[in-house]
């Protein structure tokens, strides 16, 4: 049987109950006080900021690289890596790129590039060869023969079949080619089968941004049990971790997902109401008064043609209902020039403010500049297909909006979030954290797990007193 171990950075021993929550073993993996994640945010909403803070505290953050240039990434990289001491725990994000992939290869040799050890991996639906080059990259024997994963990969998943491919062993036919390629070593590719592509698992139930409206207390307990299958089926020898996401705001909401056996927790929405978030003043202040029935679903605009979902804010906002009615109209309609003019109109009003003639010029430009020329052939002799591209434009503008700061059309931004946040605000109303100028991320994540280990504490007396009253 092949033996392995975690290239581990011991954490210190817990002080507090707060730190012996979850597991130990994730804890040693990231040299962590904290099981305590703050998952990643499009456009560096988690940002460099958070991301060092937390690591400062014993917690980790990803860095959310989705819609960065790669430029702007190595400049993060560069700004974290000054920013914390050797072996302080950080993260970064590598989103799956079915448009381009070549970009997402591109993202993995700069991490490689700058000794990156752990990524979070999200909307994947299966293995990619960039991902499979970082895990495997990171695969050695130590000088006992122990193998040996330097490259962490934190997988976030909300459906079954994704997650089993996450803890099971690379597939071995992109192995095979990336050593074919010279990109891994025999070595390497040997290791790779008795390792799982990732050792740490995130269930996300219904989150802010992307979202398949998973309910946690279905999600995480089939995430375990399919663990505990695939442990058997392979003989990993170190533990593989299941976490849990999605509706994290509270004291209630992660003793719960404790309570249920999570192996750690990780935040999103609470944190983009921070000082270090990287969202706008005008976005935080928006997000500072929402409530948990302030939040609404709203196509994808990155998959807007296959329904997927992203949830946002609705408060005061346009963006969801219009993001629908566009849905609708797709749906509906063959072509563009099928919709009624008085209704382009308003489109072209409301939505676009512009015409949807200069909506597609913009679009054909941008698909000029990125060489996709396969889309845009098939706008051309695809009228739905075009009409789908123009829409897709409004997701676009509605994203540049929020992240803009500027005052203009404010009913079309696009500001993803979940009602954890909504949770969080009600939480800490009346105290000085109400206002997001008093909130910093480590301090929130700080106070939550303290809160939890507090309230999982009373539950267990209130258990062990009940227990004694029925003795006797």
């Amino acid at each position: 049987m092949q033996m392995y171990k975690t290239e581990d950075i011991a954490p210190a021993a817990p002080t507090s109950e707060a730190q012996s929550l979850g597991s130990r073993a994730f804890r040693a993996r990231y040299g962590l006080k904290y099981a305590y994640v703050a998952g990643a945010m499009y456009r560096g909403t988690t940002s460099t900021a958070l991301v060092v803070r937390l690591g400062q505290a014993g917690m980790i953050g990803y860095l959310g690289t989705g819609g960065l240039t790669l430029k702007a990434i190595e400049a993060a990289i560069q700004t974290i890596q000054s920013e914390l001491s050797d072996g302080a725990p950080y993260g970064l994000n590598l989103l799956a790129d079915y448009v381009e992939p070549d970009l997402e290869r591109a993202t993995i040799d700069l991490y490689l590039k700058y000794g990156v050890r752990h990524i979070e991996a999200a909307a994947f639906m299966q293995m990619t060869p960039a991902l499979v080059l970082f895990r495997v990259k990171g695969l050695s024997r130590d000088a006992s023969g122990m193998i040996q994963c330097a490259h962490r990969v934190l997988g976030k998943v909300s459906r079954l079949e994704v997650a089993q491919a996450f803890m099971s062993p690379a597939p071995a036919h992109l192995v095979d080619a990336l050593q074919k390629e010279g990109a891994i070593t025999a070595e390497q590719a040997a290791l790779a089968q008795y390792v799982p592509m990732s050792h740490d698992i995130c269930v996300e139930a219904d989150s802010g941004g992307h979202t398949d409206g998973g309910i946690p207390t279905i999600l995480l307990p089939a995430m375990q049990q399919l663990r505990q299958t695939l442990v058997a089926q392979y003989s990993y020898q170190d533990p593989v971790c299941v976490g849990l996401a999605g509706g994290i705001g509270t004291p209630a909401s992660a003793t719960a997902a404790f309570a249920m056996g999570a192996d750690f927790i990780l935040t999103g929405s609470i944190n983009q109401c921070t000082v270090e978030a990287g969202a706008t003043k005008e976005v935080k202040a928006m997000l500072q008064q929402a409530s948990i029935h302030d939040m609404a679903y709203a196509p994808a605009g990155d998959m807007f043609e296959m329904g997927a979902r992203v949830q946002v804010l609705k408060k005061s906002l346009l963006f969801p209902m219009r993001a629908n009615k566009l849905f609708a109209l797709y749906s509906h309609y063959e072509s563009l020039d099928d919709i009624p003019a008085a209704l382009k109109g308003q489109l072209e009003r409301s939505y676009f403010k512009r015409s949807l003639a200069e909506v597609w010029t913009e679009t054909e430009r941008h698909l000029q500049s990125r060489g996709r020329t396969q889309d845009l052939a098939k706008a051309q002799s695809n009228p739905k297909y075009r009409m789908a591209l123009v829409f897709r434009w409004y997701f676009a503008y509605s994203t540049r909006l929020a992240f803009s700061g500027s005052p203009d059309d404010l009913v079309n931004y696009q500001v993803h979030t979940g009602p954890a946040l909504g949770a969080f605000n009600q939480w800490v109303k009346g105290t000085p954290l109400e206002s997001w100028e008093q909130r910093h991320v480590d301090g929130i994540g700080i106070k939550l797990m303290d809160a939890t280990a507090q309230q999982m504490r009373a539950h267990y007396e209130r258990f062990l007193t009940q227990q004694q009253e029925l003795v006797s």
